[in-house]
């Protein structure tokens, strides 16, 4: 079975406040031949604020638990009290969802 965007942009709205997932989880979730670059190219094209519901994409970080896009992604997480080291990461062992019970 082939995934769309649409199943990207669902998988992103379930990750809760205050958390973030990984390009890679995400695709895991949705499958389907679905890959982290998949996932990238989808949220890139919805663009920041281009949907009807909204998609929280800032909170989908890097398999590192970095920022892929910096700034106000940064910014977003941070009024989200998500923690962000002098590195520049998250530590996804506090912060990261991957509620993979609830599978699209």
């Amino acid at each position: 079975m082939a995934f769309s965007n649409e199943q990207i942009f669902e998988a992103v709205r379930r990750i809760p406040r205050g958390r973030v997932s990984t390009y890679g989880q995400i695709a895991r979730m949705v499958g389907g031949g679905c890959g982290p670059r998949q996932v990238g190219w989808a949220l890139a094209a919805l663009g920041r604020h281009g949907s009807e519901r909204p998609v929280p994409w800032y909170r989908v970080v890097n398999a590192k638990g970095m920022s892929s896009l910096g700034g106000e992604q940064l910014q977003l997480l941070a009024a989200e009290d998500v923690a962000i080291d002098d590195r520049g990461r998250i530590d996804l062992r506090r912060f990261g969802w991957d509620d993979f019970e609830d599978v699209i």
